[in-house]
């Protein structure tokens, strides 16, 4: 049965912090997830769940931190002492570690940092703080197995127990030189049915896939995906071996990066949390509501420019709205398609191939759709240039939208602009300029006006 925080939890929870029943409180969330404890942190207020982190064990309370919201755990973190974050951070893995650490304010990493009593752990963490947090030295741990190749099979055994006491989960196990260097990978099974005394350099597999130190966090990520791996080594420049990048990091990853092609899909200039404040909202929304207006206001005009014509032919009026939601619905499915192909990393083939292919889907579904228009409007109005010049239309806007939709994400992409940017108002407003310029120069030009 799942776990669900329910209001009389919450109530119980409260009730005895309130009267400080320690034994209590503790009794209560022994047997309990870390993650459902940080589900039951989130429904109290500041003071009562800083109560609970500093009231259970260090060991426990650790991965709690890590599992609240980002902004909740620097509301905690601000309430204990730099010694008691310090105590947290050296029961955490040196990646979520260095991650807690660089969400502190920069006077505030030293005076924790210094409070850290393993040398080694400490120094680990320090290295992993001067990588760029969105590059593969921001994403790995230090923690990991690795083995000499020059030792034997009992030699390896002895090293890896006392190795894997550090290490949360062992994924690889990795073989290197007398330089540390990476030089494959060691099969469990292996080692399991090779004589002890049989050297490493013989069982070992050479191949291994590994990524480097300053690589992007998505293309680890693209790579992880590919190849369904649960964990990657990464290197430097001369292959020596740094760390590891462990899957759920990159599930964190993919996630983040969603949120975000999201949020520019839905014309928000950066990333916005449903509590943030009105003007971190209006920030991030206002950029693409200008751009809107100013879409509408060219959109206007394009329509004054033919009054005239509108008067004489008020239906041309009544079909405006259609165009332009068919301008704008095909060129954000177009892009969308295009947008989620270049994040997979699934998109083969030139721009070339991928513009005739467009072309050829919205000729197919323009013809489709012009057609039931053309019908619909002549036994409506029984006026045939006027159904003609509708239908015609259509069928031009669709193509052209199509072919906007997927050309401009491919050109971003290529000049390294996230190509979600594309989505969304940009190609919306955009297509709406077109369909409704489109839409009235072919109408002009068939009913003669």
């Amino acid at each position: 049965m799942s776990f669900e925080v329910t209001k009389e939890l919450i109530e119980q929870v409260e009730s005895l912090i309130q009267q400080q029943d320690d034994t209590a409180i503790v009794s209560l969330l022994d047997d309990e997830h870390f993650a459902d404890i940080a589900e039951i942190l989130e429904d109290l207020n500041l003071d009562q769940a800083t109560y609970i982190i500093k009231l259970l064990d260090s060991d426990k309370t650790s991965d709690i931190l890590m599992e609240l919201d980002e902004d909740d755990r620097e509301k905690i973190l601000k309430n204990l002492s730099a010694k008691e974050i310090a105590e947290e951070l050296e029961e955490l893995d040196t990646d979520d570690a260095a991650d807690m650490i660089a969400e502190l304010p920069e006077e505030r990493q030293e005076n924790v940092i210094s409070q850290i009593e393993d040398e080694e752990h400490k120094a680990d963490i320090k290295e992993l703080l001067t990588y760029d947090e969105d590059s593969a030295g921001g994403l790995m741990a230090k923690e990991l197995v690795k083995v000499n190749e020059n030792w034997t099979v009992l030699k390896c055994v002895r090293e890896m127990r006392a190795q894997a006491e550090n290490v949360t989960r062992v994924h690889s196990i990795y073989v290197v030189d007398d330089n540390d260097i990476l030089k494959g990978r060691l099969s469990l099974k292996d080692l399991l049915v090779t004589s002890t005394k049989s050297p490493i350099s013989e069982i070992y597999i050479p191949k291994v896939d590994s990524v480097n130190v300053h690589d992007e966090a998505e293309d680890v990520a693209r790579i992880m995906q590919k190849y369904d791996l649960e964990a990657i080594p990464v290197v430097d420049n001369q292959q020596h071996l740094l760390g590891r990048i462990t899957i759920d990091d990159i599930v964190d990853v993919i996630k983040e990066e969603a949120e975000k092609d999201y949020q520019l899909a839905a014309g928000l200039t950066q990333d916005v949390e449903a509590d943030d404040t009105i003007w971190q909202h209006t920030k991030a929304r206002l950029p693409w509501l200008f751009l809107g207006l100013i879409g509408g206001i060219g959109a206007a005009a394009i329509m004054g420019d033919f009054e005239e014509m509108i008067n004489k032919h008020a239906i041309l009026f009544f079909f405006t709205p259609l165009i332009a939601a068919m301008a704008g619905n095909v060129g954000v499915q177009s892009s969308a398609i295009i947008v989620q192909g270049l994040a997979n990393d699934d998109l083969k083939g030139s721009i070339g191939n991928r513009l005739l292919k467009e072309f050829s889907l919205s000729i197919v579904n323009g013809f489709i759709l012009a057609v039931l228009l053309f019908f619909f409007t002549w036994f409506w109005q029984n006026e045939l240039l006027t159904s003609a010049a509708l239908s015609i239309s259509l069928f031009v806007v669709i193509i052209i939208a199509g072919i906007i939709g997927t050309f401009i994400p491919l050109f971003l992409d290529k000049r390294g602009i996230d190509p979600a940017i594309a989505t969304g108002p940009f190609i919306t407003t955009s297509n709406d300029i077109f369909g409704i310029l489109i839409y009235f120069m072919i109408a002009k030009t068939i009913l003669g006006i």
